[in-house]
């Protein structure tokens, strides 16, 4: 801390003041002093504060399996309790897509993000694996440091892999959260927080709950078929129920089981979505299908927008997040009630 400003110089005996002034500038030095102090501590506090809580989590698995947080967080061994979990899942090609969700829905501020989930009962994370690249991991260390709003897998981050890191996800988001529901979301998509938190606030009688918007599938995924080829085309093959990979939730007690699974127990598909989806039939879930999920335009009861069937997410989604954000009728709109879901 730096010393006080001398308010006057030392003087000869016969240039001294009279002692009332002499009294006077000692008094102003002291207030002047004490405030200095005060607005310094402010300062450093305001500071601390910041970062005091860190938001980013390392998690990497133990030996026996078990799941460990290090790195950029203090979470220590405790699980935090909140309504609802939600994962935004995200590479390292996908830095504009988060600018442009930091300039949306998503707050970059620490303390507007700490707001939206006080207010919604939700947490929001950016999830991302690893990379042998170390260009790259030096530019995610930099986002980190100054947004603070990752959750970071040991696991390599490829898309051919997406299927296991969507497995490491729930489970370290289930280690570190306790929550009612677990989010995973790509970060494609236009959501509105607040709409997701009355959906998954609402009361059920199953404890193992599947939401999304659902389409049906086949069992055995065949190379020769797109996904986006008609029902009418695929007649006579198996199919299930099973949601869109762009947004989807599972209730507590299904990520739970997930928790408990060997990474190799359940067979691995080239798809995420179907990969899940073909679990949630082992698991007899309740299935919730929920089109507000999966709408192409924003409107006073959409919950996420996405350009559903033509891209799987937003196509373009850097520019079209903005533009989205930028209408009442998506950041603007009133919170309907429970029951439009």
């Amino acid at each position: 801390m730096p010393s006080s400003p001398k308010l006057y110089k030392p003087r000869t005996a016969a240039s001294q003041p009279d002692p009332c002034r002499r009294m006077a500038a000692m008094a102003a030095c002291l207030v002047i002093g004490i405030g200095g102090f005060i607005f310094g501590s402010i300062q450093n506090s305001g500071y601390n504060c910041k970062y005091s809580n860190p938001k980013s989590v390392s998690v990497i698995w133990d030996r026996d399996g078990s799941i460990i947080s290090n790195g950029y967080s203090d979470m220590e061994a405790k699980r935090y309790k909140v309504m609802g979990f939600v994962g935004i899942q995200t590479g390292f090609a996908s830095f504009g897509r988060r600018r442009s969700l930091r300039q949306t829905w998503f707050p970059s501020d620490h303390q507007e993000l700490g707001r939206l989930e006080e207010a919604t009962g939700l947490v929001f994370r950016f999830v991302i694996g690893k990379t042998t690249d170390q260009s790259k991991m030096s530019q995610l260390r930099k986002e980190i440091a100054e947004y603070d709003d990752f959750l970071l897998l040991d696991i390599q981050e490829e898309y051919s892999k997406l299927p296991y890191k969507t497995l490491a996800y729930f489970k370290a988001a289930y280690a570190l959260y306790d929550a009612e529901f677990y989010v995973k979301a790509d970060d494609d998509i236009y959501l509105r927080p607040d709409r997701l938190s009355l959906l998954l606030s609402k009361e059920r009688s199953h404890s193992q709950t599947y939401i999304g918007c659902m389409k049906k599938g086949p069992v055995f995924t065949d190379p020769k078929l797109k996904w986006y080829e008609p029902l009418s085309n695929l007649l006579g093959k198996e199919y299930f129920l099973h949601a869109y990979g762009p947004i989807y939730a599972l209730s507590a007690d299904v990520v739970a089981s997930l928790f408990a699974l060997r990474n190799d127990s359940f067979r691995m598909f080239s798809n995420e979505d179907v990969t899940i989806g073909a679990w949630m039939l082992a698991m007899n879930v309740k299935h919730e299908n929920i089109h507000l999920l999966c709408v192409p335009k924003c409107t006073t009861t959409s919950i996420a927008v996405w350009d559903i069937p033509k891209c799987s997410g937003l196509c373009g989604p850097e520019k079209k997040l903005l533009e989205l954000h930028a209408t009442d009728i998506c950041s603007k709109s009133p919170t309907e009630s429970s029951e439009d879901f």
